[in-house]
């Protein structure tokens, strides 16, 4: 049975969605939250980035104009065609790429799939050993786990307190027989931290291994590092809508697909393209590498204002990931005493919207896997994570009201602060 929480939270999140003209009335749903002040401070960016505007109405446009089949002939079907080579020529403009180097998927998670598994069929006579870092998303650790029921063997590489990869470790890894790819991220999705990817790529370009780095986190904010050979990607990270991924395969790397054969996307990714998702997609992309800089010095500040403060605020705190070598929007920190999930749910009451880089579930009650590889605190952890303009009066609400609910929970668990 739902909470009473869970029941006050519906009742005043409904709203009417309209019926196609002559039904009967308005559908209601959970679909927008109002609180007692009218606010609700949304800090989960680095889960999703809210719909930018130049997305929005890039959609809206492509929905008119993008709707047909891009592989047939008639007139609204090379309309449709016109437009995904606009945003794949886009795309690769922006990254730096050639457009045939870009690759539409349906989400990030598929471009890592993808990605890893095409680079391990095709280097299959080279050898079966796949070398990652501890702290990837699930996506890529998720795959080596498949590569590894398959007979394949990973290397995993540790990383510092920071959450950052031991570089060094990492090029001992690549550099042994056997080789068949390496996976590293471009910065950590749970506590922020950026990697050494410039220095990984050297390594690999040594040993003749190619580098899939996941960008998931800094496509848009941050320039792309140097010397990788495939790259993923998810846009409704970057603000673009949801189901939409991209995957970069430069020229001369060796990828051979591991799905049935589709004529979509060259052969790359089968399915349906959604031609007016993907415009969208490219026109945030574009939008937010021209606000980066601006957007990036506002973030900053902020974050490094929760960085300090929270410490000072709430007692047996541990600020986790590198204060320096980060990305602008995200910092973490767990509270020594706290439920993770009860400090989430008296943030949401409060009107906030966070998660946490520790989430446990029922099943499994495991910590992250990120925060295990660093050593770090793990209970009652709390990721803020800005989006596009995050005020700093979001930030001082925040900081205003996080002591107290972590005041109350450790009292409610006879813990004194």
């Amino acid at each position: 049975m739902a909470s009473s929480h869970a029941r006050d939270t519906l009742a005043r999140t409904v709203v009417a969605l309209p019926f196609a003209p002559g039904n009967v009335g308005p559908l209601r749903w959970p679909f927008a939250r109002e609180w007692e002040d009218g606010r609700v401070a949304y800090l989960d960016a680095a889960s999703t980035e809210p719909l930018h505007p130049r997305a929005r109405e890039a959609l809206l446009a492509a929905l008119d104009a993008g709707w047909a089949d891009p592989a047939r002939l008639y007139g609204e079907a090379r309309r449709a065609r016109l437009l995904l080579d606009q945003a794949r020529a886009d795309a690769a403009d922006a990254l730096g790429v050639r457009p045939d180097e870009v690759t539409f998927t349906t989400s990030g998670t598929q471009a890592i799939q993808i990605g890893m598994l095409g680079a391990l069929a095709a280097r299959r006579r080279v050898g079966r050993t796949l070398v990652v870092s501890a702290v990837e998303h699930s996506a890529v650790l998720h795959t080596a786990q498949a590569h590894e029921r398959d007979g394949g063997e990973v290397r995993i590489v540790g990383v510092s307190r920071t959450g950052r990869v031991d570089a060094e470790a990492f090029a001992e890894a690549v550099s042994a027989p056997g080789t068949a790819l390496a996976c590293l991220q471009t910065a950590n999705h749970e506590v922020g931290t950026l990697q050494p990817v410039a220095q990984v790529a050297e390594a690999c370009r040594r040993a003749g291994v190619p580098l899939l780095v996941d960008a998931a986190q800094t496509l848009g904010r941050l320039p792309l590092p140097e010397g990788w050979s495939l790259l993923a990607g998810s846009a409704h990270k970057w603000g673009g809508p949801a189901g939409v991924g991209i995957l970069v395969i430069r020229k001369g790397v060796r990828w051979r697909s591991p799905l049935p054969e589709d004529e979509r996307e060259r052969g790359r990714v089968p399915g349906f393209e959604n031609v007016p998702a993907i415009v969208a997609a490219v026109a945030a992309l574009r939008a937010r590498m021209e606000e980066a800089e601006e957007e990036n010095r506002r973030a900053f500040a902020l974050v490094d204002r929760i960085r300090a403060r929270v410490p000072e605020l709430v007692p047996d705190v541990e600020v986790v990931g590198d204060p320096v070598e980060r990305v602008p929007h995200i910092v973490t920190f767990s509270c020594l005493y706290v439920a993770g999930e009860a400090l989430l749910t008296e943030l949401d009451k409060a009107g906030f919207a966070i998660s946490s880089g520790s989430s446990c579930t029922a099943s499994t009650l495991r910590p992250s896997h990120v925060l295990e590889a660093m050593g770090v605190l793990t209970h009652g952890n709390v990721r803020v994570s800005l989006p596009r303009g995050a005020s700093a009066e979001d930030v001082d609400r925040f900081l205003e009201v996080l002591p107290p609910l972590v005041r109350r929970i450790r009292e409610e668990a006879g813990v004194m602060s």
